[in-house]
């Protein structure tokens, strides 16, 4: 589906000498990383190629993470481990003023290796550009931020929920820009269709089409093109309004019972800075997902695989409210900034009911290129139990 990565939770438990020591040493491993992190932020790589318009560049992005399900883990597993979320690579080239492209690819927490963007881009001016390609389609504030740019640590995936082949991305092509002295950001695209597999709904090969638009009502928004971040540490004054739309014919279910797929949200971000005060930030978001009545079928639909874009749609309403607060001092290298989320997804046929809480606090050394989170939520679900996770995460972009 959409970008989700695992939502992480926790609890305080008493443990015994020997499992504190056990867990000490991932926890001290991601204290040594950051040290090295803290060099590494530094070192991007642009290498010019004749003119100022020539260029090639590359860097990385990593989250290694410590979780510990505190309570209600899976039977049979270990709810401590020390993993890999994702291991990014990033590179962009000029060929001219107006010629661009865009590879990225990632390692997840499965050890499988994906494409994540390949765009050709068409870059002639602000208020117009065209790109083709696997890219992020619009959609919500949180999808466009990926995990590499949200408050706090976890992606919000349990209430965004649209499709996407990989990580999030769609194959297909977009038209975008920024007017009104880039305060008005649009983008509009259409893209390869969801299920588009034997026996699915979508035999007829129907494209998926989306669109977005957001207002800066003060500072434009300092993210590339037409993506975005939910936090930028004070760089900017933000309040932005923005709303997405997707639609796609015959979108869910079989191909002897389908229904067309609608969804839209609209997401706002205000971000303050308070002088001496430090910065403020609060988020919010709205869904609305539609199905005509029709179940999806299974992500496994056919023998399909995770990125080809099957199954998995549930009808629903939803809501994110989430808040956070840059304290002005510095503590060694960087600031504190605590954090809180509540995300709702009810599902409309299955009358269900999901909830998550996340409570956590970030040590930012360098703005989202080298972070510490500690993050402890709480996933509560009609038909289950609660489960508490714990996660000491680092992310570290050079």
């Amino acid at each position: 589906m959409n970008q989700s990565h695992e939502a992480p939770t926790a609890r305080v438990a008493t443990r015994s000498r020997s499992k504190l020591t056990a867990k000490a040493a991932p926890i001290m491993a991601l204290a040594v990383c950051c040290l090295l992190g803290e060099q590494a932020a530094q070192a991007r790589v642009v290498i010019p190629l004749g003119d100022d318009d020539q260029w090639v560049s590359v860097g990385f992005g990593l989250r290694p993470f410590f979780s510990d399900v505190t309570r209600n883990h899976a039977a049979g597993t270990n709810p401590d481990r020390v993993d890999l979320e994702s291991f990014r690579v990033f590179s962009s080239a000029s060929f001219n003023q107006y010629l661009k492209a865009t590879f990225n690819t990632q390692i997840d927490n499965n050890n499988s290796m994906q494409i994540i963007d390949g765009i050709g881009q068409f870059e002639p001016m602000d208020e117009i550009n065209v790109w083709g390609g696997r890219m992020l389609p619009p959609s919500d504030r949180a999808n466009l931020d990926g995990p590499y740019y949200l408050l706090g640590w976890s992606y919000p995936g349990v209430v965004s929920r649209y499709p996407g082949r990989a990580a999030g991305r769609l194959d297909g092509g977009a038209v975008w820009g920024k007017l009104f002295d880039k305060r008005l950001v649009y983008v509009f695209g259409a893209y390869s269709g969801h299920n588009d597999i034997v026996g699915a709904s979508n035999i007829s090969g129907n494209p998926l089409f989306a669109g977005r638009v957001t207002y800066n009502f003060l500072d434009p928004d300092p993210a590339p093109a037409y993506y975005t971040g939910s936090t930028y540490y004070g760089s900017a004054d933000i309040l932005a309004l923005g709303f997405a739309v997707q639609h796609q014919q015959d979108g869910v279910g079989t191909q002897f019972r389908r229904g067309d797929f609608t969804a839209w949200n609209a997401d706002l971000l205000f971000e303050k800075k308070l002088g001496e005060f430090g910065v403020a930030t609060f988020e919010g978001a709205y869904y609305r997902y539609y199905t005509q009545g029709v179940t999806d079928v299974a992500t496994t639909f056919n023998n399909a695989r995770s990125t080809d874009l099957v199954g998995g749609i549930r009808p629903g309403e939803a809501f994110m409210l989430g808040a956070g607060y840059l304290t002005p001092f510095t503590i060694g290298w960087g600031k504190l900034q605590p954090y809180f989320r509540y995300q709702q997804f009810r599902d409309t046929l299955a009358t269900t009911v999901e909830r998550q809480y996340d409570m956590g606090v970030t040590y930012v050394i360098n703005g989202h290129d080298l972070r510490i989170t500690a993050n402890y939520a709480i996933n509560q679900f009609t038909a289950r139990k609660d489960v508490d996770k714990f996660i000491l995460g680092l992310q570290v972009q050079f």
